[in-house]
């Protein structure tokens, strides 16, 4: 039978360091019989008992008439507080702790550490390290890995500065967080630097053997774009796991590279056979297929993921989804949202900015209302979409209402994203006056998201007064980033500004940047075809021109005048037009028109925004052909059918 016993005010033990000096509240509890609650009893078998049955609120209650809470009631005490998510329960059994003169227990301070960053107090636990005077491996270890996951990385680096300084040695765990710190850090500034610095701590101390580690520094490096690292790592690895193989073609995958990602995961079918892809590494596959428009190679990877039953996993379901809508077949996309068990808001992501990039905005919007009416928060990303979305379609005051809406209806402030995105929707509609305000009212710091978005738009438009104070932001900024010069010569040259041209190209040789050539893929024959502008390597490259010259002609009799102002040279027009003429995707249209059926769908990727002499060639072109031409840039598909273009010329 339950007993209920008076509350009792119970003193705190003397504590070399208090948690909280106050004394204990009343504590109401409630036991099976009154021997149980004897004082002479050891309760801590059943306070552990109660902890494994999920029972926090009893093994809580019976705490106070344990006299000597042992170190594995307190661990159980613990875990129970993260499983029931409460920080509150964690708070007191976290004072008992330390009234019962525990505090210093390292073993109970790395969990200590461990409960407040699963419970998103990470002042509690730099709280709980910073009193802990006895500092084991693991707890440092503790508070790097809490921090890390807070995007504390700077104060990661600085602990482990002092811990080296203190002569405490490091383990295979404490380099994994320690270079999870550098890609975690709220610095605008690039840790890259302090990874290469890492990395010669684990050679130094003999750690290039353990799997995991290379495994998160070939991560590191791929998330800072340095791919060439990155596989030296991987090469020098001497022995692979599916998880090592995997970050190496997520890295190649996420760093444009992906026809690389793809080679690589052959060569990871034919080499491993005591190792199967797991769903990690089909979702990089995919987005490699996305990335090449590799609509053939994407059928092939989704009978595998069928033939190994990875189709009931989410994150892959949602990637094939994206796949196939940026392999141009949206429709393909549906179907597999369509026939989805379970959808999270990830698959709703994907959905929505599927429609959003192939230019149907308002499908979008409906798609995000109907994710909501399914009972599915958005999420930060849900937002991205489906403002990315409106940004294409021209939809200003929908993307306005759907921004406020962020904090008025979802309680969700803006990130740098968000502004990025509504800079972007403004500025494409070519109100650069009211992007402008967005940026300078903007709650947090304007980023280099932000601020390129608004010289995006000023190239699209020609402002040049409000391109030069962008792109003055973006040098400080991104100093390394070669493209953000281009964008600004870019506008130079359509202001036919010659000398602020060559004024922005010799800032561009003195920084030792090179402009990102144009590429362009294509796939034929379920082959990948790559080409770069001026691609004098193809072997059909004297067929191309030929067919291009050809086209060249036929089009200038019905009306076509090249825009020979996206050259950034001062050259007569007549040298203009031969430039343009190997511009990538030009050549890839060429390539698809002499090697693929009459009828056929030219599918095309590039790397970069569709050039506007590109897309009003590609206009001729499919109605001169009777083709359809398909082509994904950098920011959005454009369908083209009898002379016009899905986006309306509006991109």
């Amino acid at each position: 039978m339950w007993v209920i016993q008076a509350p009792q005010i119970i003193q705190p033990a003397t504590s070399s360091a208090h948690f909280n000096n106050s004394p204990k509240p009343p504590v109401c509890s409630l036991s099976l019989n009154p021997s149980i609650t004897s004082p002479k009893g050891d309760k801590n078998k059943l306070i552990q008992s109660f902890c494994k049955k999920g029972k926090l609120r009893n093994a809580l209650q019976l705490l106070p008439h344990e006299p000597k809470p042992t170190q594995l009631t307190y661990e159980l005490l613990i875990l129970s507080c993260i499983r029931h998510d409460s920080l509150s329960d964690g708070l007191v059994v976290h004072r008992h702790l330390v009234d019962d003169g525990l505090d210093q227990d390292p073993f109970l301070a790395t969990k200590l550490i461990n409960m407040y960053s699963e419970l998103d107090s990470i002042d509690n636990a730099r709280k709980v390290f910073d009193k802990t005077r006895n500092r084991t491996i693991y707890v440092w270890n503790a508070i790097f890995r809490a921090l890390a996951l807070a995007g504390n990385g700077l104060q990661v680096l600085e602990l482990y500065r002092r811990m080296n300084w203190a002569g405490t040695r490091s383990d295979r765990f404490t380099y994994t967080y320690i270079l999870k710190a550098c890609v975690a850090s709220e610095s605008l500034v690039s840790l890259v630097e302090k990874g290469k610095e890492i990395h010669a701590h684990v050679l130094r101390h003999g750690f290039e053997v353990c799997v995991h580690i290379m495994t998160t520094l070939m991560d590191m490096y791929a998330r800072f774009g340095c791919v060439s690292y990155a596989r030296d790592v991987f090469d020098g690895m001497p022995t692979r796991n599916v998880v090592s193989w995997s970050a190496m073609i997520a890295c190649y995958a996420k760093n444009e590279r992906p026809y690389d990602a793809l080679e690589l995961f052959r060569e990871m079918i034919l080499e491993t056979h005591d190792s199967f892809p797991n769903s990690v590494t089909m979702v990089s596959v995919l987005q490699a297929c996305a990335g090449l428009v590799a609509l053939e190679q994407g059928k092939l990877i989704h009978a595998y993921i069928l033939r190994r039953g990875l189709d009931s996993i989410l994150p892959v379901m949602s990637t094939l989804v994206t796949m196939y809508a940026r392999c141009g077949k949206l429709e393909l996309g549906q179907h597999v949202f369509d026939q989805m068990d379970k959808r999270d808001v990830v698959s709703w992501n994907s959905l929505i900015s599927s429609y959003g990039i192939h230019g149907y905005g308002r499908k979008a919007i409906q798609i995000f209302n109907d994710m909501i009416r399914h009972g599915v928060s958005p999420n930060h990303i849900s937002f991205i979409s489906v403002l990315g979305a409106c940004s294409h379609a021209g939809l200003v005051e929908e993307g306005k209402m759907l921004f406020d809406s962020m904090v008025k209806e979802h309680r969700m402030y803006p990130k740098m994203e968000h502004y990025a995105c509504m800079v972007d929707l403004l500025g494409r509609a070519n109100q650069l006056d009211e992007a402008a305000k967005v940026v300078e009212n903007m709650r947090i710091e304007p980023g280099a998201k932000v601020w390129g978005a608004l010289l995006g738009s000023c190239r699209i438009h020609c402002n040049v007064e409000l391109a030069e104070r962008a792109s003055k932001r973006l040098f400080k900024l991104e100093p390394r980033n070669a493209g953000n010069y281009v964008l600004l010569a870019d506008i130079y040259a359509e202001a036919k500004m010659w000398e602020e041209v060559k004024r922005v190209k010799k800032l561009l040789e003195a920084s030792k940047l090179q402009k990102v050539s144009g590429c362009s893929w294509i796939e034929v024959g379920r082959k990948i075809y790559s080409f770069a502008s001026v691609d004098e390597f193809n072997p059909q490259s004297e067929q191309l021109h030929a067919l291009l010259v050809q086209f060249l002609t036929e089009m200038k009799e019905r009306g076509y005048v090249p825009q020979t102002k996206v050259v950034l040279y001062d050259l007569e027009e007549e040298e203009k037009e031969r430039i343009l003429l190997g511009h990538s995707e030009k050549l890839a249209v060429a390539f698809g028109l002499i090697n693929t059926k009459n009828g056929e769908t030219i599918r095309i990727s590039k790397n970069l925004r569709l050039c506007e002499d590109c897309h009003s060639v590609t206009k001729f072109i499919s109605k001169f052909t009777s083709r359809e031409i398909v082509v994904r840039d950098v920011n959005r598909f454009h369908h083209f059918r009898d002379g016009v273009c899905s986006c309306g010329d509006y991109w």
